[in-house]
C-alpha cells in the first residue's frame, strides 16, 4: 500500500483540452466543416446499404444483386465470408486467424441474419450521418463496420471512411449542429449531465431561473 500511495496522485486533477482541440471538436463555428464531412460519409454509407437493399445505387445505376428480401438472401455474405477465410491461410495471409475463427463460428452459419444486419446497419448509419441525428453514435457504428471489413481483407473506401468516422466521434458535440442533433442533444443530454433542456427550479427569492448549460 505504501508504494501505491506514493505513485497515485492523492487529488484528482483534470488536464484541459488544448485550445485547437476545443475549436475543432467543440466550437459551433466549425460545425460547417463537420457538416460537409458527415454528409459525404453518410452518402457513402447510405448508398452502400441501398445497393444491398435494391441492387441499384442511389443514382439509379445497377450495382449487384440485392442482399435481402430475395430467395438468395445470404448468398452474397456467405461468399464474402468464404473468401475472407480463404485468405487467412497460406504463406502471406491477409486475414488474421483469430478473425477467420470469428467468421467461421459466428457469421458463416447465419448468412441471412448478417445480410439483414449489414444492409440495414449501413442504411441507418448513412441516414444518421446525413440528417445529423445521434451523429457520434452513427459514426461509432460506421467505424465498427469499417474495422470489420478491413479485418476481412476488404480495403476499398473503408480506411478513409474509418478515418473520417473517428474524427466525427471526437466532434460529436457539434458534428450534428446543422442537423437534428442541434435540437435532439439538448433534450437527451448525456449520462453525466442529464437533459440540457431542463431548467432549474425557481428560487424561493422569486428570481427567474436560468437554463442549465453544458
Amino acid at each position: 500500500m505504501g508504494i501505491t500511495q506514493n505513485v497515485h496522485p492523492r487529488v484528482a486533477t483534470q488536464i484541459p483540452e488544448p485550445p485547437l482541440a476545443r475549436f475543432l471538436f467543440a466550437d459551433t463555428r466549425m460545425a460547417w466543416l463537420w457538416l460537409i464531412i458527415r454528409v459525404y460519409a453518410g452518402y457513402e454509407w447510405f448508398n452502400a446499404g441501398w445497393e444491398k437493399l435494391t441492387g441499384y445505387s442511389v443514382l439509379g445505376e445497377a450495382a449487384h444483386a440485392p442482399w435481402v428480401f430475395t430467395s438468395n438472401t445470404g448468398v452474397a455474405i456467405k461468399g464474402f465470408v468464404t473468401n475472407a477465410i480463404t485468405h487467412s491461410t497460406g504463406a502471406n495471409p491477409t486475414v488474421s486467424s483469430w478473425y477467420a475463427w470469428f467468421l467461421t463460428t459466428f457469421v458463416q452459419p447465419y448468412p441471412a441474419l448478417w445480410a439483414y444486419l449489414i444492409t440495414f446497419g449501413e442504411l441507418l448509419v448513412g441516414l444518421g450521418l446525413i440528417v445529423g441525428a445521434l451523429t457520434g453514435v452513427a459514426a461509432f457504428f460506421g467505424v465498427f463496420m469499417n474495422l470489420n471489413y478491413i479485418l476481412a481483407g476488404t480495403i476499398s473506401t473503408n480506411p478513409l471512411l474509418g478515418f473520417l468516422g473517428l474524427f466525427l466521434i471526437l466532434a460529436w458535440r457539434i458534428a450534428g449542429y446543422y442537423g437534428v442533433d442541434r435540437y435532439l442533444l439538448p433534450l437527451l443530454g448525456t449520462p453525466w449531465t442529464g437533459s440540457l433542456a431542463q431548467k432549474t427550479e425557481t428560487p424561493s427569492t422569486g428570481e427567474a431561473s436560468t437554463p442549465t448549460t453544458a
